[in-house]
């Protein structure tokens, strides 16, 4: 019988990533069950994970629901600004501009940007693209694109990123941005066990490794469900994301039995072994995280690494695994 392929092509040798840090809970009641009593949990959490070496932390202006909107970049701005000035200097602050159907032309996101450099207290190192139109509204997209561009390109911020786009849209954004002499610095797109597509050879990750841009994975623990050991009976989390583990949690059972598996032959948590995965391709995994100890969990994932064998095992798992999280609406092609 004739070896089977690996199920994702790897570029070998490549660097193994970082951590990062994502804020998408921070203000958000309707998914989360935010509450402003949590700010200084928040807050603790925060200098725990800069205390720790993760330096990368990334939020969006559509963070924060109903009356706490914006909360995610206002709580992130004041806890940068609460560090010392030389600790602050060691900080690559991220956040996403919605291209709502309001934001047109190329100053369309004019007002955006500086409402969040001011919610961030101007600490800002990154502007980012949140989602492509490429799928209702195509039009949009350039204009926006190269009014960010003018930001880079007038010093106002330090680099480019984009958010949720296939590898044809990114191609044509990178050359777009290449014309004018300017780099894309990122794609931040979903990326777990359960929802490996990014890693596929049709899909953006060898795109990024070709053009040299950066692979960011958000929902790399795919909502929480992949730091839980596997079993049944377990305690569901209130509201929607319960819906999706009640779904999801039954058909998953082999890939977490695999992961607990390697997660006890590195002494580890469940969410190391998910986090180590997506580092272990390249990518540079943005957990979110509320808690003190969800902070010394993701950094001391940076302690250790999977071996060839068990990315191997995780990747087989992975592509026959049952359970997929939902994609994005907004991803492009």
């Amino acid at each position: 019988m004739a070896a089977r392929s690996h199920p994702f092509p790897v570029a070998e040798p490549f660097d193994i990533a970082g951590v990062g840090v994502g804020t998408w809970a921070w203000g958000n009641q309707f998914l989360w069950g935010y509450d402003p009593a949590q700010d200084r949990e928040l807050a603790a959490c925060f200098r725990r994970a800069v205390d720790l070496g993760l330096t990368v932390f990334d939020t969006a202006d559509s963070y924060g629901t109903g009356r706490f909107g914006g909360r995610s970049e206002s709580l992130l701005g004041g806890f940068v600004e609460a560090l010392p000035p030389a600790r602050r200097q060691d900080l690559t602050v991220a956040t996403k501009l919605a291209p709502f159907p309001w934001r047109l032309g190329r100053r369309g996101f004019e007002r955006a940007f500086e409402e969040s450099r001011r919610r961030l207290g101007g600490h800002l190192d990154r502007v980012q693209l949140h989602w492509s139109t490429a799928r209702y509204a195509p039009w949009q997209e350039g204009p926006l694109l190269d009014g960010l561009a003018d930001l880079v390109e007038q010093g106002r911020v330090g680099s480019l990123g984009v958010s949720n786009l296939g590898p044809c849209r990114l191609r044509l954004v990178h050359e777009r941005l290449a014309q004018r002499g300017l780099r894309l610095s990122s794609l931040q797109v979903q990326l777990s066990l359960l929802a490996p597509d990014a890693l596929a050879a049709d899909g953006v990750a060898p795109f990024c490794r070709e053009l040299g841009i950066e692979l960011l994975a958000y929902s790399p623990l795919a909502l929480g469900l992949l730091s839980r050991p596997p079993g049944e009976g377990q305690g569901l989390p209130a509201g929607p994301r319960g819906l999706l583990f009640r779904r999801l949690e039954p058909r998953i059972q082999p890939l977490l039995q695999t992961m607990e598996r390697i997660a006890c032959a590195h002494d580890a948590p469940m969410a190391a072994v998910a986090i180590n995965w997506c580092r272990a391709h390249g990518a540079l995994p943005l957990v979110g995280m509320r808690r003190v100890d969800q902070a010394e969990a993701a950094a001391a994932a940076t302690s250790w690494c999977l071996d060839a064998e068990e990315r191997a095992d995780l990747d087989r798992v992975a592509q026959r695994c049952q359970g997929r999280m939902p994609a994005n609406p907004f991803q492009s092609g």
